[in-house]
Order: C-alpha cells, then structure tokens, then sequence
C-alpha cells in the first residue's frame, strides 16, 4: 500500500478474529440496548428487527471485508478512497469520510464505555439489595476511570495486546451459552411463540405503530457496527488481506445468527415487558437475569457483561487511536505530528490512545445534563460509522476503479454493495428521529444537532486551512495499473522513532 512498517506484526487469524468479534460485544451490548426494541414494539421487533436490519448490516460488513481485501491499512475505508475515486474529488471526499469515521468511533467508544459503567453499577445495586441506585453522575464518574484503565491498557505493545484479544472470543461464546441456557431451564413461565413472534406493544407514543416498531433497528445497528475496527489493525496483522476480511466477514456472520436466536431467547423468558422497562436500576437484560434466577446469577451475569463490554471498549479504543494515527500520517488532523508519534518502548501510538480516550470522556461528559444526549451519542455512532463506509462503496459502484483482492464476493458484489447502502440510507432517516413522543426538551433526539455541529466544525476548519495542504491519504508508493510507483523521496527517515526508515523496495 506505499507505506514503510511501523507497528509490528503479530496478530493471528485467531486473535483478528476475536478481536472483530469483540468489537460488537453481542451479550453486553444486547443487554444495553434491549429496551429500545421493546419500546418501540415489545418482544416482535426485538426479534423481527434484529433479523431484518442484521441482514442489512451485513450486508455493509461483507462490503468492507471486499475492500478492506484489496486496501488493507491502518486508515481502514477512509484509505480505500485513494483507489477508489477520481484523484481530483480524493481529497474533498476523502475528508468527509475521514471526519464522519472518527466521530462515529469517538461516539461509539464514548457509548461503549457509559454502558460498561451502567452494568457495573447494575451488579453492586442487585448486590445492596436494591438499597442504592445509580446516579448519572456517579455513571459519569465511573465511565471516567473506566476509559483511563482502558487507555492504559492499550498504551502496551502490540504482542501484548494480541495475547490479550485472543481470549476474547472464548469468554465471549462462553457467557452468550451459559447465559441462554440458563434463561431457558429456569424460566418456568416462558412466553408463547406467537407472543414472542407476533405480540408489538409499543411504548414509544409514535403513531402509527408500524412506524413505532422502526425503532427497534437502533439495538442491532448499535450492536453491529465499527466493521472496519479490524481493517484499522491491518498494519499489526500477519497476512492482512486475507486474515482480516475473513475476521470481519466470520465476526459479523456469527454475531447477525447468533444474536437473533440470543434475542429469541430473551424475549421468551422476559416476563412482563412493561416490568423489565421499568426496573429502577435501568437494565433490562440484568432485570430479566434476577427475576428468573436470583440475586447471585443475576450480580454474576451482569459482570459477565461487564467483563464483555471492557473488551469492547479496549478493542474500539485500540482501532480509534489506530485511526487518528493513520490520519495524523496524512496530515488531516490538527496537531498531526504529535499524534503520529511512536513510543519507542512499546512501538504503539500511545499519544493518539490518549487523545481518543480523553475525546470519549468529554463527549460522554454531556450526560450529566440529560440521559437522552446519550442515546443521541448511541444513534450518531451508528448514523457517522455507516456512512463513513458507505460512501467509499458508492465510489466503487459508481468509478469502477476497484480492483479486488484476495478476498472477494464475486458476482454478487454488486448487489450486496447496492443494498448495503440503501439499508444504511433507510436506516440513518430512522435514526435522527426522536424515538419518545411527545418531543420534549428531555426525550429530544440530538444526534442530528451533534452531527451537523461536528459537520460544520470539519467543514470550517477545511475552507479556512485543510484545503491549502490536504491532498488526501498520503503513501511513499501507490498501485497503478498493477505496477508499485515510488515517490520522489520515499526512503525517508522516521522522525517519530529517530531510525532511518526503508525505502518501498526494502519494504517490499
């Protein structure tokens, strides 16, 4: 791809895998974002949601597992661009995309990582006997040390960070499996199947209930999103443009499967919908867990999915520093040569890690005004992330500049490309809408309001600077017409770790 190694290479197909797995973090992020489905439909778009908009999804994943192939780097679809649309529009695009792509990761870490503090706080209020409730600020305080223990995790080596992820998968698939089985033996009084599959009791307000039902997209899009978290690892990956589209295309397929029948299961072992919804200590999923098992089960599922949702929030903060790294290389952001540093002990960007983190406490810092600035926080991640993806795939269905690697969909690329984008184009309308009526200061979905100053903020900075010196992704070498063509002065020196860095032909 034109660019001198810097981090090393050490993970494996497994620990790809796990760590493309990890990123969704089915049985915490479900447990999260249950109650958005059963508001809007009760147990019927729980299920028919999660099976409609996952297929979608997807759809979008196994679209960036194709490009990813081709285009494997630390810059992840933001790259692609380079490849994929006419050299003039690349850099006007290509920082659209850029800006999008990071605010999407930034709000999905920061979302992340408020819903690893609600679950905490959900096993020490079962564990007081229901004596204490969390509050938002004590949600916000724990969020806070939460994001610094995960920054100083991802402040190690690469090695260390491998080891780590490829437990990942094993506890995950563990957890999902206990904690199903479980449900299904101890609930004695389960749910029908036509209650399960046909009952819509929405809560939201919203008229008609058909659009009411809409709503429950946001669980599974919450949950299957950052695909391209494993392409952002792609310079630490051994034999990248193979090993990474499998894990993304095996992660997403597991989770879309795996996470309908994990629905079905909750929403036959739930109880009273309207109970669970209105549990004081604000977690359905865990509500569910202690009505049907107990107190002990319940504490000890809900730090399962608290030990799950950290995993999740190393492995996003491990893949949104690697993206304010890679942009930082292209010069995109302000105060690029900082963040593009290499710390020489552990050969990571531990200055991006720690700019990322901070970004994903500031914005979660919001929450202290109003919990729903929050979910606005969950539907702006979605919203950003699939975009930021989807418009490297318009490039490619509309330039036919794309060549693929060794990883592909062959005839049938087209059509996943092409209803990838028209899901995420549906889905994204669904989610600037607010999902409480009526619309009041307090319910009000702010995700639009936050996009468009993020957008504005971008936009501005591009016109008043990052048009005089941006020229999009940046590399020593680039492909064309099958041939590697170095630039003038590729063998440079690396001013970031102060040793001489190779020449494209070293490299290769």
């Amino acid at each position: 791809m034109g660019y001198a190694p810097v981090f090393k290479r050490q993970f494996s197909m497994w620990s790809c895998f796990s760590f493309a797995l990890s990123i969704s973090g089915l049985f915490g992020t479900t447990a999260t974002t249950f109650s958005y489905p059963l508001t809007a439909g009760g147990s019927a778009s729980a299920v028919w949601c999660w099976l409609i908009g996952g297929a979608g999804a997807l759809c979008l994943a196994l679209s960036i597992a194709e490009v990813s192939s081709a285009y494997p780097t630390s810059g992840g679809m933001y790259f692609t661009l380079k490849y994929l649309a006419p050299p003039r529009y690349v850099p006007a695009i290509a920082w659209i995309v850029g800006w999008l792509n990071l605010i999407g990761q930034i709000c999905g870490s920061a979302s992340s990582e408020y819903g690893t503090a609600q679950m905490l706080l959900a096993a020490v209020s079962i564990g007081s006997d229901f004596s204490y409730f969390p509050t938002q600020g004590h949600i916000i305080g724990v969020m806070a040390v939460l994001s610094v223990v995960h920054g100083l995790i991802n402040s190690v080596s690469t090695a260390w960070l491998h080891h780590l992820t490829k437990s990942y998968a094993v506890v995950h698939i563990g957890v999902l499996i206990a904690a199903a089985v479980s449900l299904l033996v101890l609930q004695k009084d389960k749910h029908s199947a036509k209650y399960v599959f046909t009952n819509v009791e929405p809560e939201s307000g919203w008229q008609p209930v058909g659009f009411s039902f809409l709503f429950g997209f946001l669980s599974v899009c919450w949950t299957m999103t950052d695909y391209d978290a494993a392409a952002h690892i792609a310079e630490e990956v051994r034999d990248a443009s193979r090993v990474v589209p499998k894990a993304i295309a095996l992660a997403l397929s597991f989770t879309y499967v795996v996470g309908w029948l994990f629905n079905i299961v909750l929403c036959f072992t739930m109880g009273e919908p309207t109970e669970i919804l209105s549990s004081k200590i604000g977690q359905p999923v865990v509500q569910i867990f202690y009505n049907v098992m107990g107190k002990g089960p319940a504490i000890f599922f809900a730090v399962a999915a608290f030990l799950i949702m950290n995993f999740v929030c190393i492995t996003a903060l491990q893949a949104g520093s690697r993206t304010i790294w890679a942009f930082s290389r292209d010069q995109m952001l302000p105060g690029s040569r900082i963040w593009y540093k290499i710390w020489k002990r552990t050969n990571t960007s531990v200055l991006a890690v720690w700019l990322y983190t901070l970004l994903c406490i500031l914005i979660n810092l919001i929450g202290l005004g109003s919990y729903i600035t929050i979910a606005a926080i969950f539907n702006l991640c979605a919203i950003a992330l699939d975009w930021s993806y989807c418009i490297p795939i318009i490039c490619k269905l509309l330039f036919n500049k794309f060549e693929p690697g060794p990883w592909h969909l062959g005839k049938a690329s087209f059509f996943i490309n092409t209803w990838a984008c028209c899901w995420t184009a549906f889905a994204s309308i669904i989610f600037l809408f607010p999902t409480i009526r009526p619309v009041e200061s307090d319910n009000m979905n702010y995700a639009v309001v936050i996009l468009a100053f993020v957008m504005i903020v971008a936009y501005a900075y591009w016109f008043i600077r990052g048009h005089k010196y941006y020229t999009g992704p940046r590399s020593n070498a680039q492909i064309i017409g099958g041939t590697i063509v170095v630039r003038d002065g590729a063998a440079q020196t690396d001013q970031e770790k102060g040793v001489a860095g190779r020449s494209i032909a070293d490299a290769r």
